[in-house]
């Protein structure tokens, strides 16, 4: 599932296939810019903000994709075989002289001005992975609703930018407390180790190809998608389910 760590790295291997080359092939396979043409202009710079990817191309544009639950890019050396998914599923090719970015199942694909990248992603909280990432301004974010259950909470990302249904079900488990306890019940020991917490969970799994919150082979997660399984701490406990 696409959160924070996985578009992080959908941008850095976007990144490093396609900055600093010119775009000789360019297909947008949504209505709106199907006949944009984006060749002949060079690739900036691909950016994760939160679970959006900013890709800025030459000539103030960038071109703004989400992942939500399926979408992924995928980066091919010129003449090998694509295998992210059927043709039709493709939304969108950027390719230079050896390399080929391909997007699937991208329900959000846009062309912005890079001047207007505000409209796409100036709701957006603290990013977790990001330079603006301020930890007392996300947990204040998180907690102006009292009676608002923190998993729904740690979700909103205009409180803070990255954490999915996994981080959040991790989050919450290493942190003693449910998903649905009231953001103002949050013991206050535990509400000032949230921020580090969130943040150090993202960022370990940046460079991984497979995520892990436990630091164990072949238990990846402590309870998001374990359910009705026993806790992995105590080996009794049941679950709850994410």
């Amino acid at each position: 599932m696409p959160e924070g760590d996985t578009v992080w790295q959908a941008a850095r291997r976007l990144h490093d296939a396609l900055a600093g080359r010119v775009l000789t092939r360019s297909d947008l396979r949504v209505p709106r810019f199907a006949t944009a043409d984006l060749t002949g202009r060079a690739v900036l710079d691909a950016t994760a903000r939160g679970k959006h990817l900013l890709t800025r191309i030459e000539g103030g544009l960038t071109l703004h994709s989400h992942l939500r639950m399926d979408g992924s890019w995928k980066v091919y050396r010129n003449g090998q075989r694509w295998s992210g998914g059927p043709g039709h599923q493709i939304r969108a090719i950027l390719g230079t002289t050896d390399r080929t970015a391909v997007g699937y199942r991208l329900p959000v694909l846009e062309l912005l001005r890079t001047t207007d990248e505000h409209r796409a992603v100036g709701h957006l909280g603290p990013d977790l992975l990001g330079p603006d990432w301020d930890p007392d301004r996300a947990l204040a974010n998180v907690l102006q609703d009292p009676a608002r259950e923190l998993g729904e909470a740690l979700l909103d990302q205009r409180n803070l930018a990255g954490i999915g249904n996994v981080y959040k079900s991790e989050l919450c488990f290493l942190l003693g407390v449910t998903p649905w306890l009231p953001a103002g019940d949050l013991p206050p020991d535990r509400a000032t180790k949230l921020p580090a917490l969130a943040k150090k969970l993202l960022e370990a799994n940046r460079d991984r190809p497979i995520r892990s919150t436990t630091g164990r082979r072949g238990q990846d997660l402590f309870v998001y998608g374990r359910a009705p399984r026993p806790c992995l701490r105590c080996s009794t406990c049941p679950l709850y389910t994410s």
